[in-house]
């Protein structure tokens, strides 16, 4: 959690970049080679999903390289292996976005000591209601994991403020209703959003869903603490592995436009 707090604090007026990628595609190695250079190329932290079979929050093009990732024998502890390798080489953060069904399968205590022992500093479950996840949020707490709660525009004002004081790290302000993908535009209603949660925690809030341009990122980046950009990154990765580019070259000119935007 601390290098979370740490991250964020470097910043100053700056706010984060935060790149989504699949941990295992398209392989192993190149995910791996992707999310070195997505660090080297200016990202502030990385989220790191882990391939579920049934995505409920993602749309179609995470779905794919979920499914590739798998169908190329990707399991949770590969996904381990990933994080501690990418540890050993960087200090920014490193949070894991995963499904509560392979958590549970896992066992919540085991993943939560492995992710830590590995060199995680937080995770998102988007499948786990506020009502569900206090004991969740306190094992993974025991490990030093931060659990990372995501609200929604329909979300109320009571309902944000109990999830944003159960959030740790960061609270993850979801900018579109419905699945993960690239939008042409941000919805109006992401400002109230984030300034709803500000009211409720000294937390940072970051904005993620829909987010797919620089354009995007330097609009979000007046009001709120941090971007993530998922789909955008996964587009390009899947191109790749189609043989139309090269992954490493992609992400990095992508990673490096993005981050000139969230310059104050």
């Amino acid at each position: 959690m601390e290098r979370i707090r740490d991250a964020f604090a470097a910043l100053g007026s700056n706010k984060a970049l935060i790149p989504f990628i699949v941990a295992g595609d398209p392989d192993y190695d190149q995910s791996f080679a992707i999310a070195r250079a997505i660090l080297a190329s200016g990202a502030d932290m990385l989220e790191i999903g882990f391939p579920y079979s049934d995505p409920l929050a993602d749309g179609p093009v995470i779905q794919a390289a979920a499914l590739r990732s798998l169908n190329r024998g990707c399991q949770l502890p590969d996904c381990f292996r990933l994080v501690r390798d990418l540890r050993s080489e960087t200090n920014k953060p490193l949070i894991a976005f995963t499904y509560v069904n392979p958590l549970m399968q896992y066992g919540a205590t085991r993943f939560f000591a492995e992710l830590a022992q590995a060199g995680g500093d937080g995770v998102i479950v988007p499948d786990v209601p506020l009502e569900e996840a206090p004991e969740l949020a306190r094992v993974a707490a025991d490990q030093g994991i931060a659990w990372i709660p995501l609200v929604a525009p329909t979300s109320g004002e009571e309902r944000i403020q109990a999830i944003a004081q159960q959030a740790r790290g960061f609270v993850y302000c979801v900018s579109s209703l419905g699945v993960t993908g690239e939008r042409s535009s941000i919805s109006t209603q992401v400002e109230s959003l984030v300034q709803a949660v500000k009211r409720h925690t000294s937390l940072p809030a970051c904005v993620g869903f829909g987010v797919s341009t620089p354009d995007h990122v330097r609009e979000i980046a007046g009001y709120a603490d941090g971007v993530i950009v998922g789909s955008a990154y996964v587009r390009r990765i899947g191109d790749a592995a189609s043989g139309d580019g090269d992954a490493v070259e992609m992400v990095t000119r992508f990673t490096e436009s993005l981050k000139d935007a969230c310059r104050a």
